[in-house]
This record gives C-alpha cells, sequence and structure tokens, in this order.
C-alpha cells in the first residue's frame, strides 16, 4: 500500500513492528527481549541491517513494545526514541518503569535519547513522521502519523481495545484514553497499524467500536478489570509457558498488579480471587487445562525460562 512502509505482524509476547523505509529508517517498536534474534532476522528479510536503523521509536514502555530497545542500543549503537514521560522514568531507573515490576514482566535495560513532545516530527528522508501524545494505555503513548497511515500502539485495534491500568496510569485512565480516540478520529485516515493483530482497514470504524466499548465501561469499572486481568495474566502463562495450579497461585499472590485488581477493583482478598480469574479465563476460552498445567489458547512463542529469570528489574538497571 505504502513503498516506504513495512509492517510486521508478530507472534506474542512480541508486538507489531513498523518500519518506515528512508535514508534515515525508523522502527516502531522493538518486540519482546527474548525474541531479538527474530527482530534482527526480521529486519534482515527486508533488506536492512539492524545496524542501517537511524532510531528505534517506542509507542510505549512495555515489555512487548520496548524489550528489543536493549538489544539494538548495545549491539548496534540504535538510539532509542519515546514520549517524554516515559523517557525521565526509564533514565532515572524508576521502579515503575516500563511498569516491569508491577506486571511482572522482564525489560532488558536501555536509556531513551530522544524525549519526545506531541507534535514533534521524525524525518525519515522520505516521509515526516509526526509524533501524537495518546495518553490512556500509558500515560506516555504515543502514535506516528504520516499521509493517512497511523500506526498506533496500543491506542486501539483492528477488533480490541487495549486494557487499562488505573493503579500505574491514573484513575482518570478510561477517559484520557477516550480523549486520545477523538483525537485520532480527526485525522484524514486511510489505514493503522497496531501492537497487536491486522492492520484495521477502515480505522475510523474501529475508533468508533472501541470508543463505544470503553463508553459502556464508564460505570462498570469491574469489565475495566476483568478486561485487563485476563489480557495480563494470559500474557503471564505465556512467559511461563504454562502454569500448574500451584504455580498459578503462588505467581498470583506475589504479583502487584493480581492485588491491586482483587482488593481495588473487585473488592476481594487476593487467595479469594484466584479461583474466579480461573474460572473467567476458562469460561472466555482464553485458557485451556492441558496435563495438569494451563496454557493461553493463542499463539506464542515461550521464551527461555533462565533468560527471563535473569533480567534485572529497572531500580536494578545500571545507571
Amino acid at each position: 500500500m505504502h513503498e516506504w512502509l513495512h509492517f510486521f505482524e508478530r507472534t506474542f509476547p512480541s508486538a507489531n513492528m513498523t518500519l518506515i523505509r528512508g535514508p534515515r529508517p525508523v522502527l516502531i517498536d522493538t518486540g519482546f527481549g527474548s525474541d531479538f534474534q527474530e527482530t534482527a532476522f526480521l529486519l534482515e528479510s527486508v533488506g536492512l541491517k539492524p545496524g542501517d536503523l537511524q532510531l528505534a521509536a517506542n509507542t510505549h514502555y512495555h515489555a512487548d513494545h520496548a524489550g528489543g530497545n536493549h538489544g539494538l542500543q548495545t549491539r548496534h549503537n540504535i538510539q532509542i526514541a519515546a514520549h517524554r514521560w516515559e523517557a525521565a522514568l526509564v533514565n532515572r531507573r524508576d521502579p515503575d518503569a516500563c511498569a516491569s515490576e508491577w506486571l511482572n514482566q522482564p525489560v532488558e535495560s536501555y536509556t531513551v535519547d530522544m524525549w519526545l513532545n506531541d507534535g514533534d516530527v521524525i524525518d525519515t528522508g522520505q516521509v515526516q513522521l509526526q509524533v501524537i501524545h495518546t495518553p490512556g494505555h500509558t500515560l506516555g503513548h504515543v502514535c506516528y502519523y504520516a499521509d493517512g497511515v497511523l500506526i498506533c500502539g496500543d491506542a486501539y485495534h483492528a477488533n480490541d481495545v487495549a486494557w487499562l491500568n488505573s493503579f500505574r496510569e491514573g484513575v482518570g485512565a478510561i477517559n484520557r484514553t477516550m480523549e486520545s480516540l477523538d483525537k485520532l478520529a480527526l485525522l484524514p485516515l486511510k489505514v493503522s497499524y497496531s501492537g497487536h493483530g491486522k492492520p484495521a482497514l477502515k480505522p475510523l470504524d474501529a475508533i468508533d467500536a472501541a470508543r463505544r466499548r470503553y463508553e459502556m465501561w464508564l460505570d462498570e469499572p469491574e469489565k475495566i478489570g476483568w478486561h485487563a486481568c485476563k489480557r495480563i495474566f494470559t500474557y503471564a502463562l505465556m512467559l511461563h509457558d504454562g502454569m500448574t495450579a500451584d504455580e498459578i497461585e503462588a505467581y498470583l499472590l506475589r504479583s502487584h498488579w493480581f492485588v491491586d485488581f482483587s482488593r481495588h477493583v473487585f473488592h476481594s482478598d487476593p487467595a479469594d480471587f484466584v479461583q474466579p480469574l480461573l474460572d473467567e479465563i476458562i469460561r472466555s476460552r482464553a485458557g485451556e487445562w492441558r496435563e495438569g498445567r494451563l496454557y493461553p489458547k493463542v499463539h506464542y512463542n515461550p521464551p527461555d525460562l533462565i533468560w527471563a529469570a535473569s533480567v534485572p528489574r529497572p531500580r536494578q538497571w545500571p545507571k
């Protein structure tokens, strides 16, 4: 559709990537850390060596979108760009950076070189990418726009909405998300590429559908909670390549996200909320039991467990 763009639809735990070609090529989002070899292979498959990148620009700092930053920066000296609010957290090694501790997800260390603001322009030499601040899923979430094309990260998806985290992104996360969608709907959009799933060939319809769904959740915070808990826990099942019942209970009770949602959204003691979450995972067909382990039903590439366990959290990253 556009000769200057190449979209990589990736398998979990990596989010999708978008390569913007030109004399100064830019890669938007970098996948999960354990998938870095695949990240490099995908770039080479379209004729670009990782070291030829001018910049890696993140839509936001979650592990599936920013996990490849470390490899690009340390192995190929590629500069990293992100919104200034998230850049500040990352660069000072704040415990809340990447929501890594709260989500219990590994992200290898990196430093943000280019701090982005709403309205900034990234020039690839062929197209100019407009930076659009779209807080909601995270406070520093940004989208990138050029010539009718929107790279929208987790602002919305073709057939789904982003999960929301009021505990790390603020109690008004849903309102900020809806305002961000309104902002994007004003653009002359032809197609949008999100962090998960297929491109949205009717992006305004996808935005409208996402907004209607959020509107239904405004007075029903438990629906926000169920959506988030299922997304986060299913992702955890991928990272652990399934879990036994005992492993699940131990994992959940030590996970900050589960404790927060249990107590403050579902008004339940965390130990009492383990079984309801498992029941919902099975009911919604997000997971299934096989030979005593619960696995996600979505296709994924399990990361090396030794690697995952060895990755330090941001507070332990080198300064």
